[in-house]
């Protein structure tokens, strides 16, 4: 579903990530993970269009998208959360998730404003989409609530809902249970183990190790910008440079 050939990036003189190659099984879920500053979100902003590489490939399925323009991604199938919660505050939950289904919205600029029946018949039909997909993350009773007076939980939630609405193939997570409680991380994991039973596949930068070894079925580890480790949860739980690197013998 995914694959990176070679990906290196250079700031300057410093180098974020050197020759990192590895891929992601349709219909997995994959974890990255390491310590800070080990590369693991500018990894997700070169997938995702927003640097550049210096050198290396992307390919989602047989397309290499390594010069692709961001906004170009999500028609191709491929969405991303965001570590920071980036919601549009001023509108509502329902409208948060319509944007998601706007990104495949046939109507043009003089449907829209004469309100022409096809237009109508497609707003109808995001709208209905949208309450689904609400519906599948259990926010459907805040549909018409202020996204910017959610709690930061379900602020996450709605990200989520909205990154879904889109039909993505593959959906890339930078730290979902960043500023979760326990129940609140608990719960993301079952949706987590949903969304993948929809057929679409994940990649997430997490920190919460409790939750990467529970739910991902392929892990990998990055260190000073560099691969240090890939397998299963299990394999990189008794992995000696793992355990003195990130995860710590104590």
């Amino acid at each position: 579903m995914l694959r990176l050939n070679g990906i290196t990036k250079v700031f300057g003189g410093l180098t974020a990530l050197e020759d990192v190659s590895f891929s992601v099984d349709g219909g997995s879920i994959t974890g990255v993970i390491g310590p800070n500053g080990a590369g693991k979100t500018t990894l997700f902003n070169i997938v995702t269009g927003l640097y550049t590489q210096t050198a290396g490939d992307v390919y989602l399925g047989e397309k290499n998208i390594s010069f692709f323009e961001t906004e170009s991604l999500a028609g191709l199938g491929l969405v991303r959360t965001f570590q920071n919660v980036e919601l549009f505050a001023q509108m509502t939950v329902l409208e948060n998730v319509m944007v998601g289904l706007h990104t495949g919205s046939k109507s043009g600029i003089f449907s829209c404003a004469f309100k022409l029946p096809g237009q109508i018949k497609e707003e109808k039909y995001i709208r209905e989409k949208s309450l689904e997909w609400l519906a599948f993350t259990g926010m459907a009773d805040m549909a018409d609530r202020k996204a910017g007076n959610l709690p930061f939980g379900k602020g996450r939630l709605l990200e989520i809902s909205r990154a879904l609405a889109a039909k993505p193939k593959i959906i890339l997570m930078d730290e979902p249970a960043a500023g979760l409680n326990s129940r609140e991380t608990a719960e993301l994991a079952v949706l987590i183990r949903r969304i993948r039973e929809t057929g679409i596949t994940i990649v997430l930068v997490e920190h919460d190790m409790d939750l990467v070894m529970d739910i991902c079925d392929a892990i990998v580890v990055l260190n000073l910008g560099k691969k240090l480790a890939e397998g299963t949860p299990r394999e990189i739980q008794e992995n000696p440079e793992v355990i003195s690197a990130y995860l710590g013998d104590g």
